[in-house]
């Protein structure tokens, strides 16, 4: 690999820990981790990760959205570069682990080629997005949107659960909404991308390996479902005259999760909220809103099943006279990771003496937003029983060491595709 000794390496994991776990100490809640964007705890965030960068000898700057950005030359001062990335807010009631394990992994990365002073053909940049659960604004890869040129403007009159507008927000940040355009990269300026990130699964687990290949991002599909009925009383209303609004929906949530199971191409589907109307002990639900998240490996396979999942609901209201409203809310395409980085990325797994093993994701990622400027790879780290967005969410000492040392002999074997 000509990188680093043994004890480089586990040095490496042991600064990447404690790293994320500092990091895990700044919260809006003492007691959990919450650091939604654009918050004062992501900008504190944003301001220790800088230091971090400048300590590996990279220049550092907040872009206009609020990114963290480091860049280390290479050879030759102003070559294109190899980006790194992955995002540091969090959802609420976080891990510490999703996201800010791919930022600080590359910052270590490039902290032990400063330290040999090794120099590449090209340059390396380490992107910590800002904005990729969506959760203050309801709309993801805000950070990542806005460096692929690909920044929805509209999203600017959005307002969080207090009435702040991400337009305030952004200003309260210290940033100028109107400048967002400054944030965008180009084609030419990126090598490739790759993201280090945890499974956020149980595949790697079973498996019993510390990484893996990500083949595709999974794209992903999100419905808004409303169905009326009529409320009535609990003890009048004949089962046989009712029309029961949580009753269709239940049979409709049990006709996706059977669909889904049914397939074997790795279709998941998720009702993951719904609300029932008017919610007393007594009454007949008269209507209930619900939310519907399909995913697959490829879009056909996700829409053609979107398509049927739809027609099965449609029928489901007709047959129980309910009045149904359906509609889309997010549609993400499925972002394939190019060949080319799988096989340098494969390649480094095997170097290291890990088996290949190749993956798809089911969750989204900053690279959905990213291919649009660049050729894309992911490598995924194994996370204690698959879990994610949760307290417990967790990585191995060992298992962060060997995720790192398999990138930096991906950054150290880096080659550009020809043409």
């Amino acid at each position: 690999m000509g990188a680093t000794t043994a004890a480089q390496d586990a040095s490496l994991g042991h600064e990447i820990v404690r790293r994320i776990n500092e990091l895990a100490t700044i919260s809006e809640d003492g007691d959990k981790l919450t650091r939604i964007y654009l918050s004062k705890e992501l900008r504190k965030s944003a301001d220790l990760i800088l230091s971090w960068m400048r300590e590996a000898r990279m220049s550092a700057r907040l872009d206009a959205i609020g990114n963290v950005c480091g860049r280390y030359e290479g050879e030759r001062p102003g070559a294109p570069c190899l980006m790194l990335g992955s995002h540091y807010d969090t959802v609420r009631d976080a891990g510490r682990w999703d996201g800010p394990l791919g930022v600080i992994t590359a910052i270590a990365c490039i902290a032990d080629l400063s330290r040999r002073g090794k120099r590449l053909p090209f340059a390396i940049e380490v992107v910590g997005f800002a904005d990729e659960e969506g959760v203050r604004f309801a709309s993801t890869l805000l950070g990542s949107r806005a460096v692929a040129g690909s920044f929805d403007e509209s999203v600017l009159n959005a307002r969080d659960r207090d009435g702040i507008s991400m337009r305030d927000a952004l200003v309260q940040f210290g940033l100028d909404p109107d400048h967002i355009g400054a944030a965008a990269r180009t084609r030419r300026e990126l090598l490739a991308y790759v993201e280090l990130h945890i499974e956020q699964g149980p595949v790697l687990e079973a498996q019993g390996l510390p990484v893996g290949v990500v083949t595709a991002i999974a794209g992903a599909t999100r419905l808004a479902a409303r169905l009326t009925g009529m409320a009535g009383h609990a003890g009048t209303v004949p089962m046989a005259l009712r029309r029961d609004a949580l009753a269709g929906a239940a049979e409709c949530i049990s006709a996706i999760e059977q669909f889904c199971r049914n397939d074997e191409g790795g279709l998941v589907g998720t009702v993951g909220y719904i609300q029932a109307r008017p919610g007393a002990t007594n009454v007949i639900p008269g209507e209930v809103s619900f939310t519907i998240d399909m995913r697959a490996p490829t879009d056909m396979h996700r829409q053609r099943a979107v398509t049927d999942v739809v027609r099965q609901i449609e029928a489901i209201a007709r047959r129980r006279q309910l009045a149904l409203q359906l509609d889309v809310t997010h549609e993400n395409r499925t972002a394939p990771c190019a060949p080319w980085l799988k096989e340098q990325i494969a390649q480094a797994i095997g170097a290291e003496g890990f088996s290949v093993f190749e993956l798809p994701s089911g969750a989204g990622h900053d690279g959905m937003a990213m291919i649009d400027i660049a050729d894309v790879g992911m490598i995924f780290v194994r996370c204690r029983g698959g879990i994610s967005h949760h307290p417990d969410e967790h990585v191995e000492l060992a298992d962060a060491d060997a995720g790192a040392r398999v990138l930096l002999r991906v950054i150290e074997n880096f080659r550009p595709q020809q043409g």
